[in-house]
């Protein structure tokens, strides 16, 4: 029915990636003599012998998937990156509970960037590295990622990357599946060694330069310091900031067209990208006004500021340099609008992916019409390709099934006791992968720590489904989905 003998063979061979991962961490423990060093070589350890005995249990395993088993294998390669990612936090007692210690790892890897930790300044440094880590692997995905560095990793790749990959259209810039795997992370490379050089000219030690350009470009949000960006008080770092979190919620392929082939009229006719752009170009106006209006800013720190969380929820990247609890209400509707729609298909941010809301905006207008000329044929297209049925209705189910979903987990926090409003921001923010929520109890700049365990472990699910676009997940509670035929 399911080729066990080779998910566990597979699942093996990515554990040993993230041995490799945690071992920087190590030599950056090391480095420091920070007492982190004990708890990373123990997780290490760990990981290495389950990854021995899972690549032994699937000797002489078959090379092809099914997709049943790709949709499987991606599940469960998060949750046991999640599992092993969460051990360094455990063994060194730096969170006390596997709850938490869950939910902050899958927070990480999910680029979600929700924290349950009040202070992260305490840290020591490879814990802190560890956890940017974390985020920039998960930014494009971690099994695309073994695509990229292991060429013919396994029969099914391409399945894999359907089940992994986000937005209703994806990306491939190659017909060999390794060849657009490297030219897509070549691109988030780039991204990330530009940005963190920049941070570094303007101010930043080069451990927060490499840290909040890894979560930057991964638009994850973890930071080294407890007021974020905030913490540097410069409008530089904030700017190089802004951009990066704006370049990494465009779709890469888009973006490897117009940087390495020249195709900038592509990019600028694209009709995602004119939804993004006008997003956040509609949103930071809005919230100007309001900042000028109600909250007494000058003109130049208004721009910043209201640009700043405008890309930041858009991007789903949850930096901050200012409390936007503190904000109009107002405010709170327009960035939880940004917050659920999110950026482009193909990029490393979350949300319902501004592709989908191209889809539905002309499914929408196309209905209108039809209502005053019944016998109209009325073709969908988006950037001259004719998007179907087939396609619509699958936008359709995936807009329920998110809805659902984030209404499910807002009853749930309402029963257990948190308050309204930050109940509906908490389920957005976890099924778009954003991190921040809006809310007085827990704000953009507080810490998720006070929910309870239970609220806890139903979000990190849902972080996890709205990182592998819900149905991946979703399928495999289904009955059909373990039946042999």
């Amino acid at each position: 029915m399911f080729s066990w003998k080779l998910i566990f063979k597979i699942l093996g061979s990515l554990l040993w990636i993230e041995a490799a991962f945690m071992s920087v961490c190590l030599l950056m423990s090391l480095c420091y003599q920070e007492d982190d060093m004990v708890p990373f070589s123990l997780a290490i350890l760990a990981t290495l012998v389950t990854a021995f005995l899972l690549q032994r249990q699937g000797h002489h395993a078959s090379n092809t998937l099914t997709r049943r088993d790709t949709y499987l294998l991606v599940s469960l390669t998060w949750i046991a990156f999640t599992v092993f990612g969460m051990l360094p936090f455990l063994i060194g007692g730096y969170i006390h509970s596997v709850t938490d210690a869950f939910f902050e790892t899958m927070s990480g890897l999910t680029t979600t960037g929700a924290t349950i930790l009040d202070q992260v300044e305490g840290l020591p440094h490879g814990l802190l590295f560890w956890r940017s880590l974390t985020q920039w692997l998960g930014g494009l995905g971690i099994v695309f990622f073994t695509i990229a560095i292991i060429p013919s990793f396994v029969g099914g790749s391409v399945k894999i990357f359907a089940a992994e990959a986000t937005g209703p259209v994806k990306s491939r810039m190659h017909p060999r599946l390794t060849t657009t795997a490297k030219a897509l992370w070549g691109i988030y490379l780039i991204l990330t060694t530009v940005c963190a050089f920049l941070f570094f000219i303007f101010g930043m030690s080069p451990f927060d330069a490499i840290n909040y350009a890894m979560t930057i470009t991964a638009t994850g949000g973890f930071a080294t310091h407890d007021a974020s960006t905030g913490y540097f008080h410069s409008p530089a770092i904030d700017y190089t900031a802004i951009v990066f979190m704006f370049l990494s919620g465009v779709s890469f392929a888009l973006l490897y067209a117009a940087l390495f082939k020249g195709k900038v009229k592509q990019l600028l006719k694209n009709a995602e990208f004119r939804l993004y752009s006008s997003l956040v170009i509609a949103s930071t106006a809005l919230i100007i006004y309001f900042l000028l209006r109600f909250n007494d800013y000058d003109v130049s720190d208004a721009i910043r500021v209201a640009l700043f969380q405008v890309v930041s929820f858009i991007t789903t990247t949850g930096m901050f340099n200012e409390d936007a609890a503190q904000w109009h209400h107002i405010t709170w509707v327009i960035l939880s609008l940004c917050m659920f729609f999110g950026g482009c298909a193909g990029s490393t941010a979350g949300g319902f992916k501004c592709a989908r809301g191209v889809i539905a905006l002309k499914v929408l207008r196309n209905e209108i019409r039809r209502m005053l000329h019944p016998k109209a044929l009325l073709p969908l297209k988006v950037n001259n390709s004719t998007v179907h049925s087939p396609a619509q209705i699958t936008l359709m189910a995936f807009f329920i099934a998110y809805i659902t979903l984030c209404f499910t987990a807002y009853f749930i926090m309402i029963l257990a006791g948190v308050d309204s409003t930050n109940s509906i921001t908490i389920a957005l923010s976890c099924g778009s992968n954003v991190g921040p929520t809006l809310g007085l109890e827990i704000g953009p700049t507080m810490s998720w720590s006070i929910l309870p365990t239970m609220v806890k472990w139903i979000l990190s699910a849902l972080m996890l489904m709205g990182r592998l676009e819900i149905f991946t997940v979703l399928v495999i509670f289904t009955p059909w989905f373990w039946k042999s035929h």
